[in-house]
């Protein structure tokens, strides 16, 4: 998956935006202004994605491709190589796991405004 590919998909879940709140490399995806993926445009060697804790842990274990996250609560992100080693149906699978954990924790409200759209 290149840069963008992974811009696309992530733009495709509904009501995602993108946003350089941090600076002008990191490019952050966000579902009603919450967080759920995030790369550097100019050097995409890795994304970073929300994950349940256990789900985390799992997946560091089993993938080498899969780190604790860059400057990111350790517990619920992580970094993920894009070395070739994972395939894309592996990648937009957790893609669309951390924009549905993000949902999952907006509020009634939120979620609300989010079917509406």
């Amino acid at each position: 998956m290149d840069i963008e590919a992974f811009r696309n998909f992530c733009l495709s879940r509904k009501a995602a935006s993108e946003d350089f709140p941090f600076d002008e490399n990191t490019l952050v995806f966000k579902v009603m202004g919450k967080m759920f993926a995030l790369a550097d445009v100019n050097d995409f060697s890795s994304i970073n994605l929300k994950v349940d804790p256990e789900m985390g842990i799992e997946l560091r274990e089993r993938y080498s491709s899969v780190l604790e996250a860059y400057h990111m609560n350790k517990k619920h992100w992580i970094t993920v190589l894009m070395d070739g080693e994972l395939p894309d149906r592996l990648l937009v699978q957790w893609i669309d796991n951390s924009y549905n954990l993000v949902v999952s924790g907006l509020t009634k409200r939120q979620k609300s405004a989010l079917d509406l759209m």
